[in-house]
């Protein structure tokens, strides 16, 4: 069973901002802060996702083709 430790944070938005924001969430059953804490978990993956592919495409960096295949060529099955 893991145990996550929750640290509180202050964000500063505009008032009207927050309010339609609050309202989206509740109209999708769920909470402002539910919301954030998924954005945050999103936008912490997206640099984890792109160097990983930057890592793979320079340990791939060796692999030359033969030839230039054309379009048809590249879409065969």
């Amino acid at each position: 069973m893991e145990i996550k430790m929750l640290k509180n944070i202050t964000l500063s938005a505009d008032e009207k901002l927050i309010r339609k924001a609050r309202k989206k969430a509740k109209q999708e059953y769920t909470t402002l802060n539910s919301q954030f804490r998924q954005w945050l978990e999103n936008y912490t993956s997206v640099d984890t996702s792109s160097n990983d592919y930057q890592n793979l495409m320079e340990h791939l960096s060796y692999a030359k083709p033969i030839k230039h295949y054309s379009r048809g060529e590249m879409n065969e099955r």
